[in-house]
């Protein structure tokens, strides 16, 4: 039996959070902001969305105010007079075609370096100066940094509310400075930032989230982008047990967490054996707050693939109507879809599924 995809389209609303459907333009990392200051080009791509009624755009990743929180110069910064103003203009473009918006702050931590050569001016920093097992490039984060990246974020976050942005997402995946808390095999540390369980390598996360919630008042909407997998470790669980994610979610919703945003490789995927719910199904179960599902959203590829030079073809929506009925997950981040047509969204709704596009690495190449 077929759902209606009208589901899709029903507003959404959480504090400043006031969304005409459940679609959620995903962050998505481009490199098109010379030397962290994004262009009237990065403003007229977000606007196409806006205008292609998303109902949500969150931004692709844009750092924090630390030196060495990139190792792309030409990666968004979201701190310094010149950056603010493009992003300033960047919300007034998306709110003027009736969208919503929130940048993705951001610390990528310990990195490869860039194929570019580009390095930043101090060495990548993280907790221990590892970015996976056995691969060390940069320095473990002291107290003082730490503390530093913790006001830094709260800054990114009180700069966000200013600029008129309707919310804000911490990055807290990927394998980038957060996550590198999270992940056993990459926090050896043996202090209050560390230890043998989730529930005590939490401690950074929890401390950049009440600093975020601290800057920007209770009435504003905090998202926090989580992901079990790694880049470099595809089978990896950070929660091995529903119990586990328990110690690893509620705390970070009780330091001020009002969406999480559950990133997969393919949403279908079971988070745990004996049920079919994916992460942001038991992220939704265990902590009772809103979430987002993300993951192969409408392709038949994913999205690491693309960088192989693989195509993806539009797929069915069926399994993700059927989940969301259910009451699985609130809202859905498409990413691919959305980075390649603009106008993804209206031809969901409109039913105009002939004219769906596929994806390929070439729009990855261009601000489309």
């Amino acid at each position: 039996m077929s759902i209606d995809h009208n589901i899709l389209f029903r507003p959404f609303s959480l504090k400043s959070l006031n969304i005409k459907n459940r679609i959620v333009m995903a962050p998505m990392t481009r490199s098109f902001s010379p030397d962290g200051v994004p262009t009237d080009d990065v403003a007229a791509y977000y606007h196409k969305r806006a205008a292609g009624e998303v109902g949500l755009i969150l931004s692709e990743g844009t750092v924090i105010e630390r030196v060495s929180s990139s190792n792309d110069k030409n990666i968004p910064h979201f701190y310094g007079e010149q950056a603010l103003a493009g992003w300033q203009k960047v919300i007034h473009n998306v709110h003027d075609a009736g969208g919503a918006m929130g940048p993705q702050i951001w610390h990528m931590g310990i990195m490869d370096n860039h194929h570019s050569g580009w390095v930043p001016a101090q060495p990548f920093e993280g907790p221990s100066g590892l970015n996976r097992p056995g691969n060390t490039n940069g320095k473990a984060m002291t107290d003082a940094d730490i503390a530093d990246t913790i006001a830094a974020f709260g800054r990114a976050a009180a700069d966000a509310k200013r600029l008129g942005f309707d919310t804000v997402e911490i990055h807290g995946a990927h394998g980038y400075l957060i996550d590198q808390f999270f992940w056993d095999a990459t926090n050896q540390r043996t202090d209050i930032y560390g230890g043998k369980t989730i529930a005590e390598r939490n401690r950074f996360a929890i401390e950049v989230i009440k600093e975020v919630r601290r800057q920007v008042g209770d009435d504003f909407a905090v998202i926090i982008r989580l992901a079990q997998w790694k880049p470099s470790a595809y089978d990896n669980k950070i929660a091995q047990t529903p119990q586990e994610m328990d110690s690893w979610l509620n705390p970070m919703a009780d330091a001020g967490v009002d969406i999480f945003h559950c990133s997969q490789r393919r949403f279908w995927e079971p988070e745990f054996e004996g049920s079919d719910l994916n992460f942001a199904g038991w992220a939704k179960k265990i902590t009772g707050q809103p979430t987002i599902t993300v993951g192969s959203v409408g392709l038949n590829g994913d999205f690491l693939a693309a960088f192989k030079g693989e195509s993806s073809e539009p797929s069915s929506l069926e399994e993700l109507l059927r989940r969301m009925d259910r009451g699985d997950f609130d809202l859905v981040a498409v990413g691919r879809p959305l980075l390649a047509d603009p106008q993804w969204v209206q031809k969901i709704r409109d039913n105009r599924t002939s004219e769906l596009k596929g994806f390929s690495k070439e729009a990855l190449m261009q601000l489309i």
